[in-house]
């Protein structure tokens, strides 16, 4: 494994976590949630909670960037980090069903979240292809 790399595309990819998230939630969402208000913490106390979202977002990341470097890197192709992405993408929104399972979110709110992860997890799984560069054996 190539620590630096790993490094490099950890955080790459927790940036992309970052903007696309804020895409996905804090524009495309947002209206949405603002209709089903009663569901969220008021967003002045959301505020106070940044901290927990960001390291939700880096774990993610830096797991998703791990897998990728130890199990798929070494001989992988483009087609290989799209699957991966898809794959990885289905795992984490595994949670989405038993959100909705056990939460009061509207249909549209499951669906907008499961589909843009694992859209997200897909353009991850491309990105982490192109930036991360294992040792040469």
């Amino acid at each position: 494994m190539n620590t630096k790399s790993l490094l490099i595309t950890t955080v790459v990819a927790f940036i992309l976590v970052f903007f696309t998230d804020f895409l996905i939630h804090g524009v495309w969402l947002a209206p949405v949630y603002a209709a089903t208000h009663q569901l969220w913490r008021p967003e002045s106390e959301m505020k106070g909670f940044m901290p927990w979202l960001a390291a939700g977002q880096f774990l993610s990341a830096a797991t998703f960037a791990v897998l990728w470097a130890v199990g798929f890197a070494q001989k992988a192709k483009l087609s290989c980090s799209l699957k991966y992405g898809v794959t990885m993408g289905l795992f984490f929104q595994s949670s989405t069903l038993i959100n909705y399972a056990v939460s009061p979110l509207t249909p549209e709110i499951a669906a907008k979240w499961f589909i843009s992860g694992v859209l997200q997890c897909a353009l991850l799984g491309v990105v982490v292809f192109f930036v991360y560069k294992p040792k040469a054996e």
